[in-house]
């Protein structure tokens, strides 16, 4: 099993391009079953969740083809089967997408409950219910989610009783071949949302009020063919930034998009970063070679993103100062403090929402293990600052979410190794 091994001490500096979104990547991709004509996936990053997806695509029945350019095109017009099995579902969540986009073309499907990042519980009954409300027969059996709308699915206004990313986007693609106007309320804002909504409307769908509460699709018959281009990763971005800015460096990041990360770039800047931006590039320089310490509390976007903790309190944990930190949207999001711990950061856990981070002048090298990919990239960072060379065990978590890591690190000076 790999592991990467890190030797800390170096300030980050450099040039990175930023690879498309794995959160925007994976329910376009399931978008695709919805299209009677070849679909063109470009900016797809090369990472372990997506060729789980394209596997489940190609399970499905739909023909999955990778250029040199590491496009994806997917022909969905025939499927020759409806169910997917847990065997690929139980390794990534966002797989349960392709159960909108198959009940609404198909009229059926079964799916099996998903897996993914042990995280907490991140339960799928909003997508069941905006289902039933759009006119599907819906039944768990076994383990798997039995869908049935012969008939077609049928607009109405849906209210989702909290705020779901995967519900809003399974929500969404089901609409788009239902018959009539729906209307989805308290929907998720993120600009994974956003982009989603964009491609549907390529092939053809009729969505607005993506990045809004309040989503409108009118239905269409059918959805056509076409080219889209994913949008940058923004926590991928947010990462690297937080890494340059813990260890003192200076980063200059293009392809990305800062309009998508006004809460982290803002943090950024409260920590002690000089931060410069245009429409498709974001550069970062520390003034000072130890960051100040921020308070970090998640909130459903435009707040600040749950998939940029780990790494705050990484840079925290050797920043000037104490800080708090609050997780408000999963309830076990703190699996990394003990590993954090291990290299010498002093953190205290409250509860399952709150830790206070006492900052270290110093972190240490020492054997550590990931636990699900965003903490997996905060022990990256904390080791990049340790001392001495710490091993990173269980880094498939991050091969899930980050493109060649190691190698990116290495272009801004970072001695990072993957080993076995």
């Amino acid at each position: 099993m790999d592991k990467l091994s890190i030797t800390g001490g170096q300030s980050l500096s450099g040039r990175l391009r930023v690879s498309g979104a794995k959160n925007s990547t994976l329910p376009i991709l399931a978008g695709t079953l919805l299209a009677k004509e070849p679909v063109l996936v470009g900016n797809a990053p090369h990472l372990q969740d997506v060729t789980t997806m394209i596997e489940l695509l190609g399970h499905l029945g739909a023909d999955v083809v990778i250029d040199e350019k590491l496009n994806v095109e997917v022909s969905a017009k025939d499927l020759c089967q409806l169910r997917a099995p847990y065997e690929l579902v139980k390794t990534m969540r966002a797989s349960f997408l392709v159960l909108g986009p198959m009940v609404a073309r198909y009229g059926q499907a079964e799916v099996s409950l998903p897996g993914g990042c042990a995280i907490g519980s991140r339960p799928v009954d909003q997508h069941l219910k905006g289902l039933e409300a759009l006119g599907a027969k819906v039944v768990v059996e076994d383990g798997y989610v039995k869908a049935e709308a012969p008939n077609g699915l049928t607009g109405t206004d849906v209210y989702m009783d909290l705020v779901t990313v995967g519900g809003t986007e399974n929500l969404m693609m089901a609409a788009c071949l239902a018959s009539g106007e729906t209307r989805l309320h308290n929907c998720a804002r993120e600009p994974e949302i956003v982009d989603l909504g964009d491609f549907l409307n390529t092939l053809g769908a009729q969505v607005s009020g993506h990045g809004t509460s309040t989503i409108t699709i009118v239905g269409v018959s059918e959805l056509k063919g076409g080219h889209y281009r994913v949008m940058p990763d923004r926590v991928e971005a947010g990462t690297y930034l937080i890494a340059a800015a813990a260890t003192g460096g200076e980063v200059f990041l293009t392809g990305a998009d800062p309009h998508t990360l006004g809460a982290v770039l803002e943090k950024l800047q409260m920590a002690g970063a000089e931060i410069s931006s245009d429409d498709d590039h974001i550069s970062l320089r520390m003034s000072n070679t130890r960051p100040q310490a921020v308070d970090i509390e998640t909130s459903p976007y435009p707040g600040f993103p749950t998939d940029m903790q780990a790494q705050f309190m990484a840079m925290n944990a050797v920043a000037d100062g104490t800080s708090t930190i609050r997780e408000n949207i999963f309830e076990n999001r703190f699996m990394h403090v003990q590993e954090m711990n291990r290299l010498g950061a002093n953190i205290e856990l409250h509860g399952h929402s709150m830790a206070v981070v006492h900052g270290v002048q110093n972190l240490r090298a020492a054997p550590v293990m990931a636990t699900d990919l965003r903490a997996s990239s905060s022990l990256v960072i904390a080791a990049l600052v340790a001392e001495g060379t710490t091993v990173i065990d269980r880094i498939y978590h991050i091969d899930r979410g980050y493109e060649t890591i190691e190698e990116k690190l290495q272009q801004l000076g970072g001695s990072v190794q993957r080993v076995r």
